[in-house]
Formats: C-alpha cells, sequence, structure tokens
C-alpha cells in the first residue's frame, strides 16, 4: 500500500485493542460491523465442529486485515501471540474506501491473496501427510513473516497445540512431527528458535512454492 493511502487508514477513527491469546477477540455468532487491521502480532480465525474441536482457518500477520461482512460471522478471531489490533468502524473504513478507487483494487488484491493461502491450507489438510503439513506450515510462516530462511533463525509463534489446530492432527502426533524434523536434520530447536538446517530440502518435504502469497 502507498504511503499517503496508508495515512488515510491511521487518520479513520479506530482504537488501539490488546488481544489476548488465552481468550476470544471476538465469538463466533457476532456481526462483523468493524474492520481489524493487526499491528504488531498474528490473529487468527477459527471454527470448531459440534464436539467442541477447534480448526484455526486462517492466519492474519502484522499488516494483515480482516475486513467487515454483511452478515453474522460464523468464526471466531482469537490471537496466536499477544496482539495489538486497530478497530475501527465498518462506516469509516467504506467511505474512505469509496473516495479511493485505488484502495478498492488493493483490497479486492488481498481478498485474493487470502483467498490463495485457503487454498493451499485445503489441500496441506487435505491431502499432504503429518509432516509435510507442518513443515509447510513452517515454510509459509517464514515467509509472510519476512525471515531470511537461509540465514536467520525463526520464533516460533506457535503453540503445538496451535499446530495442530492448524494441520488437522492431535498436539502429540505434532510433538513427534517436529521431532522428526530434526532427526532429519531440516530444522534445529532451541526453544522457541527453529533453524531451518536444509531450508530447500524442507521446502521440498512441504511441496512449498510461495508464488501463492504473492
Amino acid at each position: 500500500m502507498k504511503a499517503e493511502l496508508a495515512e488515510l487508514f491511521e487518520a479513520m477513527p479506530h482504537r488501539m485493542v490488546e488481544a489476548d491469546p488465552r481468550r476470544p477477540f471476538r465469538e463466533p455468532g457476532a456481526e462483523r460491523n468493524e474492520v481489524y487491521f493487526v499491528n504488531s502480532g498474528i490473529l487468527s480465525k477459527y471454527k470448531t465442529d459440534g464436539a467442541g474441536r477447534r480448526q484455526i482457518i486462517a492466519l492474519r500477520f502484522t499488516g494483515d486485515g480482516i475486513l467487515p461482512s454483511d452478515s453474522v460471522a460464523d468464526y471466531g478471531i482469537q490471537a496466536i501471540v499477544r496482539s495489538r489490533v486497530a478497530v475501527g468502524q465498518r462506516k469509516d473504513f467504506e467511505s474512505i474506501v469509496e473516495q479511493y478507487p485505488e484502495l478498492a483494487r488493493f483490497f479486492w488484491k488481498l481478498t485474493q491473496r487470502h483467498a490463495a493461502i485457503g487454498y493451499e491450507w485445503l489441500l496441506n489438510c487435505g491431502r499432504r501427510d503429518s509432516l509435510a503439513r507442518v513443515a509447510h506450515l513452517l515454510c509459509e510462516t517464514a515467509e509472510r513473516s519476512g525471515v531470511n530462511a537461509d540465514q536467520n533463525r525463526m520464533i516460533n509463534p506457535f503453540t503445538q497445540q496451535q499446530i495442530a489446530d492448524i494441520t488437522g492432527q492431535t498436539s502429540v502426533n505434532v510433538n513427534r512431527v517436529l521431532a522428526d524434523l530434526e532427526r532429519q536434520r531440516l530444522i534445529r530447536r532451541e526453544g522457541r528458535e527453529i533453524t531451518f538446517e536444509d531450508w530447500g530440502e524442507l521446502r521440498r518435504v512441504a511441496s512449498f512454492s510461495p508464488a501463492y502469497l504473492q
């Protein structure tokens, strides 16, 4: 987004809210008459099945947003890590977008990008094995966080339960998968830090190509 357009959103009436990862930021079933922009941290969208089991269906990183909708949302929003979120009203957001067609084009492209990520996640959970699912999530997280995987370590933002909720597994199985990735010398873990020992091979295992993130 161009600097002058970003300034319009900074001037839009809004409030900064701290999102605590220990509790939902917005519950499912609430009206979506607000717009959210992630100032820092990571937000997740989630849904639950009839047994109360949670599936994380999307992530929003710093600089991403969650746009208003015309209907009650069937998903909840919860922070992955402690996050700061700019919360504005739908009427103020739509007023700015209507005045500047370039903004409408920007958000259309953003919506298309989020849809492409959603398709990749569907493939990840539907067809890839457990090792590839977790490897793909690590690759995507590095790309979306701006990490230079060939040189830098990445701070893993996820708990094992969150990884399980994203990849459709149990936390026990995620623990085994992470250990397998270490045994294959694809990653090395030190606390929450992950070093990519063989980035090219990790991408191959994950069938990861970042084109869908563009």
